[in-house]
C-alpha cells in the first residue's frame, strides 16, 4: 500500500531549476535509467544488509520512522519498508515517486510518498523521524544549508542523518586534454548552476546542478545542529575500463562524499549568539 501526498507550496524559483530538474528526472524514471532501478527480490530478502554496508543504522529498523529524502525510484524506500520501518519518501519527481507507489503496492508494503523539494519540508512535522537517509541529490538545489536546516527540524534528538553528496572538485571538471588529463574549468567559488561541460562523467545531463564547497557540506552540517560521526569517500575507481569510461575518471577525482551525522539534543543547543564559529568566509 502507498499513501500519496503533494506539498502545497514550492520554494521561490520553482519555475526555474526545480521545474528543470523535475522534468529531467521524470524522463530518467520513464526511460529505465540506472538511477531508477527498483529493489530486486534478492535485495528485499535482506534489506538491512543492503542499506547498511558500513554499520551506520540501528541494528533493528522495525517500527522506526524513516524519511527517504530526495530518493524516489522504488529502491531505498522499498528496502526500508521491507525492513519494517515506517517510511516516508520525498522527491521532486512524480515519476520517481510512481515507482515507489508501484513497488510498495506490488509487494504489499506501506510507503507514504510526498512530492516536494528537499529544501522545503514545511508540511512534515517537527521531530518526526528517527532516520533521514539521502542519496546524492543536494547538488540539485542552490543551498545545501537550507536542506540541513529542514533535516535538523524533522529529525528527533539523537536521530541519524545519512547523506551522500557530489564532491566540489568533481563538479569543477570541465573537460579532458588530448592526454586524458582532467581540467578544472569551473571556479571553486562559482555562483549559480554549474555550466554544461564537455566531460559529463558523474553528471546528469540536462539538470541544473550547484557546486557546494566543503565548508558548506561539512561545516554547514555542524552549524545546523549535527555532529559528524563518520565520513567516507565511496570508491569509484575502475582499473579495467577504457579511458573514456567514467570509472577511469574515478581513479583521479573522487566523485562522492558520504556522511553519517547525529542530531544534537535540542536542550543542549547553546543560545543563537553563541553558535557562530569561525569559518573561512570570515577572512573574505
Amino acid at each position: 500500500m502507498a499513501a500519496n501526498r503533494k506539498l502545497n507550496s514550492m520554494p521561490d524559483g520553482s519555475s526555474g531549476y526545480l521545474e528543470r530538474n523535475k522534468r529531467v528526472w521524470n524522463q530518467l524514471a520513464s526511460s529505465g535509467s540506472l538511477f531508477a532501478k527498483v529493489a530486486t527480490d534478492e535485495e528485499v530478502t535482506d534489506p538491512h544488509r543492503i542499506l547498511d554496508g558500513r554499520g551506520w543504522l540501528p541494528k533493528s529498523l522495525h517500527d522506526r520512522d524513516v524519511l527517504c529524502l530526495a530518493s524516489g525510484g522504488g529502491w531505498q524506500a522499498i528496502l526500508y519498508a521491507a525492513a519494517g520501518a515506517n517510511v516516508t519518501v520525498v522527491d521532486l519527481s512524480d515519476e520517481m515517486l510512481r515507482l515507489d507507489t508501484q513497488e510498495a503496492t506490488r509487494r504489499g508494503l506501506k510507503v507514504t510518498t510526498v512530492q516536494a523539494s528537499m529544501d522545503d519540508l514545511s508540511q512534515l512535522g517537527d521531530s518526526r523521524f528517527d532516520v533521514v537517509h539521502q542519496p546524492v541529490s543536494t547538488c540539485y538545489v542552490p543551498s545545501v544549508r537550507a536542506v540541513y536546516r529542514e533535516v535538523a527540524r524533522v529529525l528527533r534528538d539523537d536521530g541519524i542523518y545519512i547523506s551522500q553528496h557530489k564532491q566540489p572538485t568533481s563538479l569543477q571538471i570541465s573537460h579532458r586534454t588530448e592526454r586524458q588529463q582532467f581540467v578544472i574549468g569551473v571556479e571553486y567559488y562559482h555562483e549559480g548552476p554549474v555550466p554544461r561541460q564537455i566531460d559529463e562523467s558523474y553528471r546528469e545531463s540536462g539538470t541544473a546542478e550547484y557546486l557546494h564547497r566543503w565548508e558548506e557540506l561539512v561545516g554547514g552540517l555542524c552549524q545546523s545542529g549535527f555532529v559528524v560521526e563518520d565520513l567516507c569517500e565511496p570508491a569509484r575507481a575502475d582499473y579495467s575500463v577504457d579511458v573514456s569510461h567514467y570509472g577511469y575518471r574515478g581513479r583521479y577525482v573522487p566523485p562522492y562524499l558520504r556522511l553519517k551525522a547525529r542530531r544534537l539534543p535540542r536542550a543542549n543547543e547553546p543560545a543563537v549568539e553563541e553558535t557562530r564559529i569561525w569559518t573561512p568566509t570570515d577572512n573574505r
